[in-house]
């Protein structure tokens, strides 16, 4: 795919949000200051009533939209990962996840795509949070077309929800027709030898990593973990008992995410060996995206080190 093609994730929300407001008159759109950041612009020019700019004050935009929620809206309430899961985490509980407020969040520039924005910005805990709380469900695309999809899903989903969304160009890997439930996950590659879940960059990796593991013998299954909650329980499941072995990639803590996620599955239901591919209870610091990847160790080197690693340990 051409360079030029490349598509972030956040690139998706003002079209999808756009088309949401098209078919139901019970969307609005609130944000913290950063509508040039999603392009939310042409979204306020042409629906300017149902706009809302919070400004820096992430607390205040939670609450504001868990009362047009009580109202009868259906707010998608935008803003950067890293203050929204964390400077505002104990309003999304009490006022939104607690009632079960049906409060879209979608936070973006997450994990290490914030980049030189530095550690404050970079959002490596988020998902632990987000799982941890009752009734909050927990999305993380991988491509500009599944986060469209996701979010135009998102209307019907019941509860509230949050959608994690890194803001680098990444290749396309879905196309327009492609169905996304929320709960789900999506098999791109088949294998008998190892099991790969990801999510958001990290699917890209996997991939990567799965191709060079076939021509050293090893047939890779990658899943797309796009929902980490619910997660795909029946997929991953499937794939597991067939390989034997898994490894996990995620950009984001290796404690509490997907890593975490999958394990407790196979831990109740099929024990097999695991290894983890993600940010090793660190912070995150300065640096293009690029560098970061390397420096934390979530490339598709390390996925195909890692499979290399719990390949030999299977169990059928």
């Amino acid at each position: 795919m051409e360079e030029k093609a490349l598509l972030s994730p956040k690139d998706a929300v003002a079209e999808a949000l756009i088309h949401l407001c098209e078919t139901d008159d019970r969307i609005v759109v609130l944000n913290a200051d950063i509508s040039s950041c999603v392009g939310l612009h042409d979204f306020t020019s042409r629906f300017p009533e149902r706009a809302y700019n919070l400004g820096v004050a992430e607390q205040d935009l939670v609450l504001t939209a868990a009362g047009m929620a009580l109202a009868g809206k259906i707010p998608y309430a935008v803003s950067y990962a890293s203050f929204l899961a964390g400077r505002a985490y104990d309003t999304m509980r009490n006022a939104v996840a607690m009632p079960n407020l049906p409060v879209r969040f979608v936070a973006v520039c997450a994990g290490i795509t914030a980049g030189e924005e530095g550690a404050a910005y970079q959002a490596l805990e988020d998902i632990a949070l987000m799982r941890a709380l009752p009734k909050m469900t927990v999305l993380v695309p991988a491509d500009f077309q599944s986060t469209r999809r996701l979010l135009l899903n998102s209307l019907s989903w019941n509860g509230p929800l949050y959608i994690r969304l890194g803001c680098i160009p990444l290749p396309r890997l879905y196309g327009t027709d492609d169905g996304f439930p929320v709960g789900g996950g999506r098999l791109l590659r088949e294998g008998k030898s190892v099991t790969i879940c990801a999510c958001g960059i990290m699917v890209h990796e996997a991939m990567k990593a799965a191709a060079v593991l076939a021509r050293q013998g090893i047939e890779a299954e990658v899943i797309d973990c796009y929902s980490i909650k619910p997660l795909p329980v029946m997929l991953i499941q499937s794939s597991l008992r067939r390989t034997g072995c898994c490894v996990v990639a995620e950009e984001h803590n290796i404690i509490g995410g997907l890593g975490s996620a999958v394990a407790e599955i196979a831990a109740t239901t099929c024990p097999i060996p695991i290894r983890f591919v993600g940010v090793e209870d660190r912070f995150g610091q300065s640096g293009s995206s690029e560098e970061l990847q390397e420096y934390y160790a979530l490339t598709h080197q390390h996925i195909v080190s890692a499979a290399a690693q719990v390949w030999p340990l299977r169990r059928r």
